[in-house]
């Protein structure tokens, strides 16, 4: 297995990074740097501490990648991933204490069989391009066949809680089942456990639930004032939704939407229904959204506050401004790139990284213009 970037392939990669776009928003000038180039289906990435990153693909790979020279290396003892349509290696985290315990937990959908396929969550060390001490800590029950709505969006809280999303595997009924974990967020400890104080533990219900009534949430993210979990999920033909996670309520899918069938028909009646809770935006029409992240950085000072998410199916940026839990205000950044934008998370250095979603895809940066 090759480790290293060629000489060529590094000299483009240079070359690419030389060649920044310059954009103007509503609030600040910046300009997009091509950071890496040549992924394939890129879906997550992950700071490291000494700067370099972790970049999930799809097919399988999990990859090292060094942002000043573009070298990336593939990391070996991934478990088997089952790239399936929508499925394959998914999300990536540091747990929040990465420094003391060196843990990174990642999502990919594992087979199960004649059964199908189910959300897996696993975690390990990082030693010499190697994952070490490798734990499985939960998968999505039942196993479904086909390769749709596999969620697997992962988020810490600041007590160390886990949190993840699950799609419907496409068999919208099971949202609202509490004896699977389909369509539902699940809330675990760091390793594994169910914690105490979670939500339907006197129910006969599966373990670890937190909030259910969701189609396919691939956008999760602790806001940097309350603490609270924010999530986004795919609807169908409209009705993309982002809602604010309290445990043990139902999010409404498919009893109520403001998406319709793909042929036409409405679903359900549009919120606010009693007993689910609305969400607080929704898109309709859809822009298939994912990846999402607070903006908290000193680069861009007018953007403090903002929530950013990708949109697959309308290419763009969402900007999404907010005034508390409302959200007052929406710009598209990108659009005019046509690029699938698959996740968006703040690094280190304040600024915005996008992976974008094809074949042959790039990581951007999002900084400051000069």
């Amino acid at each position: 297995m090759h480790r290293f970037l060629t000489a060529a392939l590094l000299l483009a990669v240079a070359s690419a990074q030389a060649a920044a776009e310059r954009h103007d928003s509503q609030e600040h000038s910046f300009r997009v740097t091509t950071v890496a180039d040549g992924l394939e289906h890129p879906w997550a990435v992950a700071f490291l501490p000494d700067s370099r990153m972790l970049i999930t693909e799809r097919p399988g790979r999990l990859l090292v990648l060094d942002p000043d020279s573009g070298e990336r290396t593939p990391v070996d003892g991934v478990p088997e991933v089952s790239s399936i349509n929508q499925g394959g290696l998914l999300d990536v985290v540091l747990h929040p204490d990465y420094d003391d315990n060196g843990w990174i937990y990642f999502s990919y959908a594992a087979a199960g069989g004649d059964d199908g396929h189910a959300t897996q969550v696993s975690r390990a060390r990082l030693e010499d391009a190697r994952l070490v001490d490798l734990e499985d800590l939960f998968v999505a029950t039942p196993f479904m066949p086909g390769g749709r709505h596999f969620g697997s969006r992962l988020a810490f809280d600041e007590a160390r809680h886990l949190y993840i999303t699950t799609g419907d595997r496409g068999e919208r009924a099971h949202a609202q089942r509490l004896d699977g974990h389909l369509g539902k967020v699940v809330r675990l400890t760091d390793d594994g456990q169910i914690p105490d104080d979670n939500p339907f533990l006197d129910q006969d219900a599966q373990p670890g639930l937190y909030t259910t009534g969701h189609r396919n949430a691939q956008g999760l993210a602790r806001h940097p004032d309350t603490g609270v979990m924010w999530l986004h999920e795919h609807g169908p033909r409209g009705g993309d939704e982002i809602n604010i996670l309290q445990g043990g309520l139902n999010y409404g899918w498919p009893e109520t939407t403001f998406g319709r069938e793909y042929f036409g028909p409405r679903i359900g009646p549009e919120p606010p229904v009693e007993g689910f809770e609305p969400p607080v935006h929704h898109w309709t029409p859809s822009i298939a959204p994912s990846g999402m992240a607070f903006y908290t950085g000193d680069a861009f000072p007018e953007w403090q506050g903002d929530l950013f998410v990708g949109a697959l199916a309308h290419t763009h940026l969402a900007r999404v401004v907010l005034d508390g839990e409302e959200v007052v205000h929406e710009e598209r950044l990108l659009d005019d790139r046509n690029d699938r934008i698959r996740d968006v998370r703040q690094g280190p250095d304040g600024n915005l990284y996008v992976l974008v979603d094809a074949g042959s895809a790039p990581l951007l940066r999002i900084e400051p213009a000069e």
